[in-house]
């Protein structure tokens, strides 16, 4: 009997954390379309998560077309390629609340950019908030 309790204590941790996602996971691929990659392009883009939480960050065009998702855990980066040469506007769910950032990135031929997500509540002009049904449109 006591086996079994020492197991169960072992599995209790496993079974917690075996539900958060990894970065670059397409946790919502079910809600969008496919995403959009320029072969011919090797602009990029680097997304940090400098939160106290996992985000999960959405690329859109200049026409607010979905380009790309993806998961980003806390403290960690994520680097997108082959993005089209477009102006691009970086949505992202943080929690329960969801936001788009105020600057658009003009991706250009061959460049890197990067992104650092923090949310400081002193500097609330760096994003406004978005409704769910924003965020999950095609």
């Amino acid at each position: 009997m006591k086996k079994h309790h020492l197991f169960l204590l072992l599995m209790i941790p496993f079974f917690c954390f075996s539900q958060r996602g990894k970065t670059g996971d397409q946790t919502y691929a079910y809600r969008f379309p496919a995403d959009v990659i320029s072969e011919v392009s090797t602009s990029m883009l680097e997304v940090t998560n400098e939160v106290e939480h996992d985000v999960i960050v959405l690329l859109r065009d200049q026409n607010k077309k979905y380009l790309r998702h993806v998961y980003i855990r806390q403290g960690a980066a994520f680097t997108f390629k082959q993005l089209p040469l477009t102006r691009i506007f970086v949505q992202f769910k943080s929690l329960e609340f969801y936001f788009e950032q105020r600057e658009r990135t003009h991706i250009n031929f061959n460049e890197k950019h990067t992104f650092h997500f923090f949310y400081d509540a002193s500097a609330d002009g760096n994003y406004f908030k978005i409704t769910e049904e924003e965020f999950f449109k095609p």
